[in-house]
């Protein structure tokens, strides 16, 4: 049975730590229909799995989010959760994200796009444009737009042209057909800036002609899907109160229409989209929203709808809808509506009408991102997708308050019939009517924590994008009432600040650790992993790092040189318990065990895994193939002997009869508190156990439904391994016995629903210290808004978690058992990191978003008594 506990909490508010303004959003786009008929799709009768997200921030990273629902439940409280963080370079930002399908004619049009199919494009405020690399994390190419800085980016609905919008005033075309990206022509100059910039809606082609862009191929192209779609114009938002519109085919502009001016100022028009039937909306700097007709260009309907720019705004999947936003932090939902059953055959004398339907305000800064899922395609009237009626599309917003905002977006009119929330928030999946949430920011790279603990030296480390600060935490005296350690005027008495470092570094900081006596520092970027030795002064308590030079030559002769160039970059960084070795887990997706030489001085390599670059990976003499993302079940290793094959060759590839190397991003480790054990797992769910004693490979344990976000060891029994997964649900392997033991299955598989439908995902657990006398496992689970305390040894019961208690039950009769098992904690926001530093001691580090937001310049929006 399971003891009361008490803690003693630390918790701290000193570390000063800010996350990223958002500034970019998108969803992968949908495949086109194939008109001849050979990929038939229907989207309304069957539900469209969520697609990934991808966020862009204004130090130059970019997280790619995926969705924690799986394809039996619509519902996922978790909603997007950080799969990998694709690390800036150093200083850059992103201003615009474009996602497009790399083979296009191979996915049918009810298929949603993975990472693999996808390309990943982005601008930071320079004339390059960076392709980026997602599976391994880095920057894959890069191409000069010809035309200075550029400004605004947008791929075709068939993700074969990619146009810039850039200073000069021109539009070039780049072809991606084909996984290409190469300049295809220059559209006609204008003479002011392309702020915004969006395609028309694609034509369904005739016969087999050929576009005049379509160079690289000839007549003979009947059979290619890919041929089925051309585009004839673009439109784009100018900074000399215009938006202009061009001719695909012939590069010239076709027509020009004006916007508003105040005493004579230039308007600038920030963002556009276009509708299926040919109809632009456009949003300005002085917060207009105008609706356009493409083929009269003439205004059809003008909107005051914002206070100041409207920076940003998403069509609805169905076309009828469209949201905007800007720096008032309003978010308006504008809704197509018929005003009459007859109408004329004109555009004016339309029988529909937009009307301003919907006004929120979900953030306290200016918003710079809008974007919707299912994505909108502007395909013709004709060829218009349909989607589910019973799911509510799912709105998401950003920008400099850093946290990402999702809303349901179903329409009134869905309201008839029971339409899901996917977000779990509310009952109603209306724009107006439901409650919509934030999304907790993470504070290091691939949704982990940027803060560490040294518990022997109780040191505090954050890292930031290039820099990291320590922070030492006092020993507390005999007797002395444990107290709250926040900053203020007598702050010194429970923490000091001992080091402040800049780095010089080519991406922001990647990972990093400190060990638990204090004496070692390790810290990498994409590119090289830095190892610092660090010694008290006596003097002043402060610490002096010094740089151990050769250590970037130590590694680079054990890592593969499979990008072209020597990386000694890491993904996940640890220190064993007795601080004599580091692990890292590379970038080319090596474990990596190095010896600091505590005795003799000098460091070098004991030994080099790479099970996580494999696809099948053998224990002993049985090879346990791996799974493709879209297989279900899962696959267990036999609890043969471990060895594994010969890890001396320099790559896989070279060893016979295994497959080509499977680039994988390692992104949480951990290591048994007597340092016998060590577990990895990577962003593909895989999950390796590797003995540090024999330094051999031990177990892989099955491929996971959801992603491994918490992974620790019990110090109680040191071969008990507990994982946390991205939808709060939770496993507890034996190492040792190469099983899940069955005492554990009741509490694994019996979760309250209050734990696994919290919002926020969980992050890490720490375990408590092992104490003489005293028995159990005790477990801390925590996400960036709750605590969740959870006695494995006790029986099952969801103690904490009843708001009232039942009438005539006795509290010594079965309640005090039941209280034992779990109990949740919500006191404590935004939090950093929670663990146990000596037994009955927890350090909880916390960075309240108030503290966060008033380092920010003032809002436009200030409220005022009376007003609306």
């Amino acid at each position: 049975m399971g003891e009361a506990t008490t803690l003693s909490v630390h918790r701290c508010r000193f570390v000063d730590y800010s996350p990223s303004a958002v500034t970019a959003l998108t969803f992968p786009p949908l495949p086109l229909p194939s008109i001849k008929g050979k990929k038939k799709a229907d989207a309304g009768s069957a539900n469209l799995p969520v697609g990934m997200l991808v966020v862009g921030r204004a130090n130059g990273n970019i997280e790619i989010c995926e969705w924690t629902g799986s394809s039996r439940e619509v519902e996922a409280p978790q909603a997007w959760v950080v799969r990998k963080t694709l690390s800036g370079l150093n200083p850059s930002k992103v201003d615009s994200l474009a996602l497009t399908i790399r083979f296009p004619h191979t996915l049918a049009a009810e298929d949603v796009p993975s990472v693999a199919d996808l390309r990943l494009f982005s601008t930071g405020g320079g004339s390059e444009l960076i392709e980026w690399d997602m599976e391994r994390g880095s920057v894959r190419r890069t191409i000069s737009s010809q035309g200075g800085s550029i400004w605004s980016i947008a791929a075709n609905a068939a993700s074969t042209m990619l146009a810039l919008g850039c200073e000069d005033g021109s539009i070039h075309l780049l072809s991606i057909e084909g996984d290409d990206l190469s300049h295809t022509r220059r559209l006609d100059r204008s003479k002011s800036r392309i702020l915004s910039i969006a395609w028309g809606p694609p034509i369904p082609r005739s016969g087999n002609k050929s576009s005049p862009l379509d160079t690289s191929r000839g007549g003979d192209s009947d059979d290619d899907d890919e041929d089925e779609w051309s585009d004839s114009w673009i439109v784009a938002g100018c900074s000399d109160s215009s938006l202009r519109k061009w001719d695909v085919v012939t590069g010239r502009v076709q027509d020009r229409m004006g916007t508003d001016k105040v005493r004579g100022e230039r308007t600038l028009v920030w963002t556009v989209g276009v509708l299926g039937d040919g109809t632009i909306v456009s949003g300005d700097s002085l917060g207009m929203v105008k609706f356009w007709d493409s083929r009269t260009c003439t205004q059809l309907q003008s909107f005051e709808a914002h206070g100041a720019d409207v920076l940003c705004l998403t069509i609805g999947p169905e076309g009828t809808t469209v949201f905007t936003s800007g720096v008032d932090q309003k978010t308006n939902q504008f809704s197509l509506i018929k005003t009459s059953s007859s109408g004329g055959s004109s555009v004016l004398s339309t029988p529909k009408r937009w009307v301003r339907a919907v006004t929120k305000r979900m953030h306290s800064h200016d918003v710079r991102a809008l974007a919707i899922w299912p994505p909108y395609t502007p395909l013709p009237p004709a060829h218009r997708r349909t989607f589910p009626m019973d799911i509510a599309p799912i709105l998401a917003s950003a920008g400099l308050d850093m946290s990402l905002a999702l809303s349901p977006a179903a329409l009134p009119q869905q309201t008839a019939a029971r339409v899901m929330n996917p977000l779990a928030t509310s009952v109603s999946a209306t724009f107006e009517d439901a409650y919509h949430r934030r999304i907790a920011y993470s504070s290091g790279a691939n949704g982990t924590s940027a803060v560490h603990l040294a518990k022997q030296a109780r040191l505090v480390m954050c890292m930031r994008e290039t820099s990291l600060t320590i922070w030492r935490i006092p020993t507390r005296r005999k007797g002395e009432e444990p107290e709250n350690e926040t900053e203020g005027p007598a702050a010194n008495d429970g923490w000091e600040k001992v080091l402040e470092m800049d780095l010089d570094v080519q991406t922001n900081l990647v990972s990093g650790a400190i060990s638990d006596d204090g004496k070692w520092l390790v810290v990498s970027d994409y590119f090289q992993t830095k190892l610092f030795s660090l010694e008290v002064d006596s003097e002043t308590g402060d610490v002096n790092p010094k740089r151990i030079r050769d250590f970037h030559s130590t590694l680079l002769p054990h890592l593969p040189d499979a990008e072209g160039f020597p990386s000694s970059g890491a993904s996940a960084l640890i220190f064993t318990p007795d601080s004599s070795k580091v692990v890292l887990a590379t970038h080319t997706s090596c474990i990596l065990i190095v010896d600091l030489g505590r005795d003799t001085g000098s460091r070098h390599v004991l030994r080099r895994f790479t099970q996580h670059r494999m696809k099948n990976v053998f224990v002993g003499e049985r090879m346990v193939k791996g799974r493709t993302e879209e297989d279900g079940g899962t696959e267990m290793a036999e609890p043969d002997s471990a060895v594994e094959p010969d890890e001396d060759a320099p790559s896989l590839s070279e060893e016979p009869g295994l497959d080509k190397p499977v680039p994988a991003n390692i992104t949480r480790m951990a290591v048994s508190p007597d340092g016998q054990w060590l577990a990895t797992t990577d962003d593909h769910r895989r999950t390796h156990i590797f003995n540090l004693d024999s330094i051999q490979h031990h177990s892989v344990l099955p491929t996971f439904p959801q992603p491994v976000h918490a992974l620790a060891f019990s110090p109680k029994s040191p071969s008990l391994l507990v994982l946390g997964f991205a939808n709060n649900t939770l496993e507890l392997y034996d190492v040792e016995a190469r099983q899940f033991p069955p005492w554990a299955r009741g509490i694994c598989s019996a979760l309250p629903k209050r734990f696994t439908q919290l919002h926020d995902p969980v992050i890490g657990v720490t375990l408590a210290p092992a104490v003489p006398g005293k028995q159990g496992v005790l477990a801390m689970f925590w996400g960036s808004t709750w605590l969740c305390k959870v006695q494995f040894d006790a029986p099952v019961g969801w103690g904490g978690f009843h708001k009232k208690r039942r009438r005539g039950q006795n509290a010594n009769e079965g309640t005090q058992e039941r209280t034992q098992n779990f109990k949740l904690f919500t006191q404590y926001r935004q939090i950093l990191l929670a663990e146990f530093m000596a037994p009955g001691e927890l350090v909880v580090v916390e960075r309240p978003l108030v503290d966060v937001l008033a380092k920010l310049p003032p809002a436009y929006f200030k409220p005022k008594y009376g007003a609306t």
